[in-house]
C-alpha cells in the first residue's frame, strides 16, 4: 500500500532553515507529480510546493517561493523541501501528498516549530 513517511522536523530559530524529507513506497514514485502542505494550529491545511514527475518543473506558494526548494530524487524514491528564513507564523505540521486514483494520500506528517 502507499506509504508515505515524513522526517526531519523540529525546533528552529526565526531566519533558521529545516530541509524535510519524505520516504515514499507502495506506488511508482517517478511517475507522479508530488505536493509538500502544511497545517498551522487553527488553520486549514495549504498547498506549499508542488514539483512533476521528473523534477524539472515546480511550483510555490507565494508566501515561500523565494526562500523554499522542492527537489525529489527518482532513484532513492524519497521527495525534500528545503525551507529557509523560516518565520514563527510558519510553524505547522507538514505533509508529503500523493494524488493517484482519485484519491488523495498523506504521511503522517512532521512538525515544524519556528519559535526563539
Amino acid at each position: 500500500q502507499v506509504q508515505l513517511v515524513e522526517s526531519g522536523g523540529g525546533l528552529v530559530q526565526p531566519g533558521g532553515s529545516l530541509r524535510l524529507s519524505c520516504a515514499a513506497s507502495g506506488f511508482s514514485f517517478s511517475v507522479y507529480p508530488m505536493y509538500w502542505y502544511r497545517q498551522a494550529p487553527g488553520k486549514e491545511r495549504e498547498l506549499v510546493a508542488t514539483i512533476n514527475s521528473v523534477g524539472n518543473r515546480r511550483d510555490y506558494a507565494d508566501s515561500v517561493r523565494t526562500r523554499f526548494s522542492i527537489t525529489r530524487d527518482n532513484t532513492k524514491k524519497e521527495l525534500y523541501l528545503q525551507m529557509n528564513s523560516l518565520q514563527p507564523e510558519e510553524t505547522a505540521v507538514y505533509y508529503c501528498t500523493l494524488k493517484w486514483q482519485s484519491r488523495t494520500y498523506w504521511g503522517q506528517g512532521t512538525q515544524v516549530t519556528v519559535s526563539s
